[in-house]
């Protein structure tokens, strides 16, 4: 007997029921290969993907790619204070810090443990800087309750970007930035680092509005 559904009358093709569920179990699949179960932000496979991907587009465009390294302050004590799962509670409030204060096209990834990583397409290291800022703010003033109890988190940020002409590897991108979240720990935490002397260097490519800008001058 051959399925109606089929408009070829092939006996092995699924009914639609079948191909939807199909469906729904291949993109769960791929969700639970390029998400963090916990923060519901992107794990650490897809981030390195992603930043390898956003490098190249700058090498092929001339367009900048930030990049956010953060790390929460004394995570360890929240999880010896208030135990395990809140420690849970605490990564998920800051999960959701980024994705409420980020743009769409922004990445944030979960990198590992308490450290998170995001990547800013077409973004120069003075407005990664201020993202990071106003990353830094926000968190500072989220209050997260635990144990009946409400604590503010912090965190240590550090900023750097990727231009183009640079021989860099996306490890060794991550590694650079990593520098300056250590510098930021060093210095008192809840702050944001980068290279004053880069941010002081003249930019010398042009960002997407003055693409567009000198593109739309071109039209007769």
């Amino acid at each position: 007997m051959t399925n109606p559904k089929c408009p070829h009358d092939h006996p092995e093709c699924p009914l639609p029921a079948d191909l939807e569920r199909l469906r729904r179990e291949r993109a769960a699949l791929r969700k639970l290969v390029s998400v963090d179960e916990l923060t519901g932000l992107f794990n650490f496979r897809f981030l390195k993907n992603a930043l390898e991907r956003e490098m190249e587009r700058t090498r092929r465009t001339g367009l900048a790619t930030g990049l956010i390294m953060v790390d929460l302050d004394h995570f360890k004590q929240v999880n010896d204070t208030y135990g395990h799962e809140n420690g849970n509670l605490a990564l998920q409030a800051a999960a959701g810090v980024w994705k409420n204060q980020l743009r769409k096209i922004d990445i944030a990834c979960r990198y590992g443990g308490e450290e998170f990583v995001i990547i800013l397409p077409n973004t120069r290291i003075r407005d990664a800087i201020k993202a990071a800022e106003r990353l830094r703010r926000e968190l500072s003033t989220a209050p997260v309750e635990m144990n009946n109890e409400t604590i503010r988190l912090t965190a240590s940020f550090g900023v750097d970007e990727y231009r183009e002409g640079e021989s860099l590897t996306a490890d060794a991108f991550i590694h650079r930035v990593d520098r300056f979240v250590l510098a930021a720990k060093n210095k008192g935490r809840n702050r944001v680092c980068y290279d004053q002397a880069r941010v002081a260097q003249p930019a010398t490519e042009v960002t997407a509005q003055e693409r567009e800008s000198l593109f739309l001058k071109r039209k007769p």
